[in-house]
């Protein structure tokens, strides 16, 4: 076996006994082989060749706890270290480690998801101030509004799928109201308004709840970020799951209030097709 790198005369060799009988030696908890500055690894059926000082690189994270002698590591039949890990982005992983290289953005996403396994805090920063995770801060900020987003999310998916089933159909058709000013406005009542923001009392208000005749309805906000970004976060996160769905605007919900006011909230049917 190796030397340790750092003799201690305090150091002191120990063994572990396993069912087997197998008999393994340490020293300080680290078997005497760990002690090699380059180490084979082996995660997830990929092979890896680096050195023990790029693994303890960041102090707290996964990798460096895993080789500090603290934690048993098992070994493949050729004697690597084996990580139970996806070995696709590990590269990168390394990579950064070694030299603070980030990987392409459309790597980005998996390896985030990686360096989080991992706890690989500065390469998370790092991701986090790129493209697309930036663009998804910003994003996720315009959804924090909309505190039932994803319960909505669902509740299209599980509507979508029920009727699909119920029909045996290819594809099903949802009706989702998307309105961005929590009041109507309505030609008539425009003109009375410097902005579209204006205020009536609690009373006044009650007279202009109602719910749309939809599946699904998402609004009001307070946000520059208009209709249309929403309708795209949508359609676009239901992509993420592979859903695939079509939307366009088939009218207003129209529905008199009271007076000469009106609803005018739009009103887009979604085509959600399973196959």
């Amino acid at each position: 076996g190796c030397r340790p790198r750092d003799p201690d005369p305090d150091k002191r060799q120990k063994t572990r006994n396993f069912s087997n009988g197998e008999t393994k030696h340490y020293i300080m908890g680290i078997p005497q082989s760990c002690q090699r500055e380059v180490i084979s690894l082996n995660v997830g059926g990929t092979h890896f060749t680096t050195r023990l000082s790029t693994l303890r690189r960041f102090e707290e994270t996964m990798l460096a706890a895993m080789f500090s002698g603290r934690h048993y590591i098992p070994r493949d039949a050729d004697g690597r270290y084996f990580i139970d890990r996806d070995g696709t982005y590990f590269g990168d992983i390394l990579n950064f480690l070694r030299e603070g290289v980030l990987p392409h953005w459309e790597r980005v996403r998996a390896v985030h998801r990686e360096a989080q396994y991992y706890s690989i805090g500065p390469l998370l920063e790092s991701l986090e101030d790129t493209q697309p995770l930036t663009g998804e801060k910003v994003r996720q900020a315009f959804l924090d509004l909309l505190p039932y987003y994803r319960e909505n999310l669902e509740r299209i998916v599980e509507i979508a799928k029920l009727r699909a089933m119920q029909k045996k159909a290819r594809f099903a058709k949802l009706k989702i109201c998307v309105y961005k000013e929590e009041m109507p406005i309505t030609p008539y009542e425009r003109p009375l308004f410097n902005s579209l923001r204006f205020e009536r009392s609690d009373t006044e208000a009650k007279l202009f709840e109602h719910h749309c005749e939809v599946d699904v309805s998402f609004g009001p906000w307070e946000a520059v970020a208009d209709v249309y970004d929403l309708l795209h976060c949508i359609v676009s996160d239901l992509a993420e799951r592979g859903i695939s769905a079509e939307q366009q605007c088939i009218g207003v919900c129209d529905k008199h209030l009271i007076n000469h006011y009106y609803c005018k909230r739009p009103i887009y049917e979604f085509k959600i097709t399973w196959w």
